[in-house]
Order: C-alpha cells, then structure tokens, then sequence
C-alpha cells in the first residue's frame, strides 16, 4: 500500500480524481487508517448499493461513498489504494465447513477428487505408500479426497481387497469425499477388531459380501468403528493443518468461518494461533454433540458450555474473534447418493427391475433409514441447546429428514416464545415442494454447499436413475429457497467438496459444471440464483447464520472492516466466467492478511 499526502486537489472533469490529505478535522475525528477509492464498493447492505471508495480507521468502516467524500479521511498516515476500478466486496463467510480436515487434506494422501479406475486408485495410494516407506509396518495412512461416486467405469465398486493388493503390511484407511464413508483393508479391519459378528451401530452401517464377511466398506456412523485403534492426531499436526487451512481461506477471501464437529483439540489450536496474532479468519466452533449426549441434553449443553468458557474471546472486536457458541451438525441422515442411499426419503428409492440394456426403474422397498433421532428425543435436545444460547444445526439431505427437522424446530419455536435463536439445516438437498415456505416461516437458515447443484458423477450416476424424474428435477433447491425469501448461507462442507468460492457461487447462478461430455447442461428444473442473491449467499446471510450480521458480512459505516478486493466486476461478466475471479486483497478488521502482488 502506498502511503500518499498530497495536496488537497480538485477533481478534473472527465479525469481520474487526485486523491489528497485533509485536516483531520474535515472528517470530523482522525484520518482514517486505510483507504480504497476509484473502485466499485458493493456493499451488501439492504438495498445493494454500489459506492466508489471505502475508509478505515481502528478496524471500521468510518465511510462509505464517493471520490470526492473520501477525501476528507485522508491524513498524512494513511494507507490509500487506487482500485485502478476494481470491486470491494464483503469478505465470504463459510457456514459450514470442516477446516482441519481440509487442511490436513492438503498435507495428506490426497486422491484430488479425481474420477479414477480401480488401478489408478490402487497406483496412487502406492505411490503414497512408496514415499512414506520408512512408516511400515504399523503406522496408519490416511487417504483422502476419494470421489467414491466417480469410479470410473461407473457403477465401479471398491472393497478391502483392492486395499489388499498393494505392497504394504501398513492399515490403510480411506475417506470419501461426501464424508460418510471410509473403506479400511484387511489390516485396519483386524486393528479394529471387526468381524463378521460385529452388530451395526445406531445410525450407521458397516456393509458386507453376500457370505457376511465385512467388505472394507463402513457408513455413518461406523467409520468410528474402523477408526477406533487410530492414534490421535498430535497438536502440532493440527496446529499446521489450521494454518494450511488459514492459508487457503485468506487467498479464497474468506474472512469467517464455522468449523463443524470441532473438537477440543481443533478449538485449542485455533486458540494458539490466535494468542500468536496468527488467527487470520474470524473463528466459529462448532463442538459435536456425543452420541451419549442425545438422551441426555443437559449433558450436550454442559460439554459444549464448558468449551465455551475456556476458549470464546466474547465480544467481537477489529482482531479475528474465536467464538463457541453452535452445535456441531447433529445428523438425521447420511448421503443420498447410491450406493450408500442414506439420505432418509419420503418415498423409496428407485430399482432398475429391468437390465442394463432396458432399465426398468420402479420404487422399490427402502426409503433410506428413519431419521437417526426420533423426535420425542431430537425435540428435547435441540430446545435445551437453544435455551442455553447455543445454536443447533442439523445434517439433513432427504426430503423426509428434513421435514423431520422442520417439525422439531417448530416445536422450539413455540417453546422459545420470540428468542433470537440462528436454526439452521446443513445440506437440504431434498426438500418436498409443500416444505419450502417453512424455512421462511420457522426462520431456518439452510447452509448449502453450492458444487452440488451441478451435473456431475454424483448426481447423474449415482442419483437421477435412483430418484426419478420428478424428485430428480428438484434436487439442490436453492433456486426456490430463494425465491421464497429464505436467506441461503454458502456452507462448502469443506473438504467434502474443493475449496472453490467463486466456482461454487458460478454453480449456484448457472447450476452448470465445467465437466463436460454427459455432465454438461444444467441440473434438473430448479432455477438459478440471481448474482445479487447469490453474493448475499456468501456475505450477509452466512454472517446471519452466524448471528454475527450487526459485525460484519456488509460494508457499512460502523462495521467491521472484513473486506475483499476482486479481479472482475461480478455484475458486468457472463455468469460462466465468475469461477475465474481471483481475490486481490483479503482484510479482516481492516488488516491486510493477503495482498495479490498485482495490486
């Protein structure tokens, strides 16, 4: 940033403004600390106005307006920047994603989401294997980033014995991408002490060959089952993946954050980095809610209150806050992607009763499981989360799960009696058309990761078929969420889908993908998102999920200075072209925490 004291010069007609120091007075108070002018400022604020410069001062806004009103914050100290017309937006804020686990996928075995056939699979995971020989034969690998619905050729299923081949006597464990299931081999199988004889667990399943046998394959719930004997990560290596994380966020504009499941030993590094004036993003936590705890709400309450007193920094000021105050996602469902077919449904999924060459898709028996928790338990427990300040959020992906959340939080509606409590459900990637105007009434804030709302391996291959038409034509609802005044809040779900902002805000406005041959088009019937609504998405209404819109998620006088500088005007460019926004500039509380050399 140039730091310029001219003159107080007068605007030429028809030329660029000269930008020149004030008294102090001119303003009112002191010069501001930093400011941005010539460009276009989109503000977010309830009529989405458009300014052209902005001026800090201690970590606030202290103006937004013109070139020529601008002038007068300008001191002989200030940090003044020339857009050259570029855009300033709110910083993105993240609803709902998993930042350890994405930033320990950076540093991990990483399959890159790629589609891949069994031997590439089994090729990278060697690879990885062959690069850490000196961790045989005992320790863990960890793979991540496995697109399970992209085996290629589609339909392709992975067991423990494609784990099996590979030259290593080391468990191997890998997560899929959508974050319900991991395969395991035979060596973490047996660490595990898994048999034929081990039951399911409630709200979880640990799928089998037809003689019994486990076939590597754990959902939901059970992935903790294959995971039990697996070494706790150490608090450095959670430290470098929050700072990996944070890395990411601040070169994608994010500026907030809420972080699902964390635990005590994620908040603790959050908490170190802040101490060391490292916390570059404003941090929310979101504590999970143990199975133990669900018949047993006080307890849920006790547990996430205990981690509040200990790590909430309160009040939120210019420097990145940490707040505890949410529940992590409690989960109704799973995924509603075939094979796992865990979302909970209305109406049973489809089966082909016909032959590959002539498919006969008819309902067949199951409509996924009942909701994980029945609502004489689900009731209780998020009113008592509510009534302690706490903020639930609930996983729910089928139409029947999310109805089934719907009917709980009205419940805590009517028992809270006009209490500002933030509800939210996670993902509603089914919700039946008689359900959408309830968001609106019972003011639940869905957070919706956007990538899915595209053609792609997940929701032609492994969904259209299986759901129908009709059904098919409504997934991913933000379009009509939208139109019914229901404030939609960007949640990536991070690393269940690539950290990709403004990709996902391009998919959420076209509902396209870029992957080409049978995944081009758009998805089902459901309309696009309009621009304006679709940056509120990542800006004010994530900051209201947040409960935290009177701070920040709009460029105000008296707000935080959370801001971000853009390489492209998003009102003036094809909706196709938003995926090639870079971010220039990313300030939180008005300090720079990532400046593109280019500005």
């Amino acid at each position: 940033m140039n730091r310029i004291a001219f003159a107080i010069t007068a605007f030429a007609a028809g030329a660029a403004p000269a930008v020149g120091a004030a008294p102090a007075s001119a303003s009112g108070g002191a010069p501001a600390d930093t400011v941005l002018y010539r460009g276009l400022v989109y503000t977010v604020d309830p009529q989405n106005s458009s300014e052209q410069a902005i001026a800090i001062r201690d970590g606030r806004i202290v103006y937004v307006g013109t070139n020529v009103g601008v002038r007068a914050y300008i001191g002989a100290r200030t940090d003044v920047i020339d857009l050259h017309g570029k855009m300033v937006m709110p910083g993105l804020v993240d609803a709902h994603n998993h930042a350890i686990a994405g930033g320990l996928q950076l540093l991990e075995c990483d399959l890159k989401y790629a589609p891949l056939s069994i031997v590439q699979f089994q090729q990278t995971i060697q690879a990885c294997l062959d690069k850490t020989r000196d961790k045989e034969p005992d320790s863990y690998l960890e793979v991540v980033g496995w697109y399970r619905q992209a085996m290629q050729p589609s339909g392709t299923q992975v067991t423990k014995t494609d784990l099996d081949a590979l030259k290593t006597s080391r468990p191997i464990l890998v997560q899929s991408t959508d974050g319900h299931t991991t395969l395991g081999n035979s060596r973490a199988l047996a660490l595990a002490k898994i048999t034929r004889d081990t039951p399911d667990p409630h709200a979880g399943r640990i799928a089998r060959t037809a003689s019994g046998e486990p076939s590597g394959i754990f959902e939901d719930r059970a992935e903790g089952l294959v995971r039990t004997p697996v070494p706790p990560r150490t608090a450095a290596d959670t430290l470098m993946a929050a700072r990996a994380a944070l890395d990411a966020f601040r070169r994608q504009g994010e500026t907030a954050f809420m972080m699902q499941i964390a635990t005590q030993a994620d908040i603790e590094a959050w908490s170190t980095l802040r101490k060391q004036g490292r916390l570059t993003a404003r941090a929310y936590m979101a504590p999970d809610v143990d199975a133990d705890a669900i018949a047993q709400p006080q307890l849920a309450v006790q547990r996430i209150l205990e981690l509040k007193r200990e790590f909430d920094t309160g009040p939120i000021g210019a420097r990145a806050n940490l707040w505890v105050r949410n529940s992590g996602e409690i989960f109704q469902d799973g995924v509603i992607q075939w094979p796992a077919q865990t979302a909970s449904l209305l109406e049973p999924y489809l089966v082909n009763k016909g032959t590959d060459a002539k498919p006969d898709w008819m309902p067949g028996t199951s409509r996924g499981p009942d909701p994980y928790i029945a609502l004489n338990q689900f009731e209780p427990l998020l009113l008592a989360l509510a009534r302690a300040g706490i903020e639930p959020e609930v996983h729910a992906i089928g139409d029947r799960a999310v109805r089934h959340t719907l009917d709980a939080y009205a419940y805590v509606r009517d028992q809270l009696d006009g209490r500002d409590v933030r509800l939210e459900i996670a993902h509603a990637e089914m919700v039946a058309p008689s359900d959408i105007p309830r968001f609106k009434q019972l003011n639940v804030i869905p957070d919706m990761g956007f990538q899915w709302a595209k053609p792609a391996f997940d929701s032609i291959d492994a969904a259209e078929s299986y759901l129908g038409p009709e059904r098919f034509n409504r997934m991913e609802p933000e379009g009509y969420l939208d139109q019914a005044g229901v404030p939609i809040a960007q949640g990536s779900d991070w690393p269940v889908d690539p950290l990709a902002n403004w990709f996902d805000m391009q998919v959420l406005v076209t509902r396209a993908g870029n992957l080409g041959g049978k995944y081009s088009g758009r998805l089902g019937t459901v309309p696009g998102v309009p621009v304006k609504d679709a940056i509120r998405a990542f800006t004010i209404n994530g900051a209201y999920a947040l409960h935290s819109e009177r701070f920040f998620g709009s460029l105000e006088q008296g707000k935080l200075a959370d801001l971000i500088v853009i390489s492209q005007n998003l009102l003036q460019i094809p909706a196709s072209r938003i995926s090639d926004t870079r971010v220039l500039l990313t300030m939180v509380g008005g300090a720079t925490v990532f400046r593109d050399p280019s500005l």
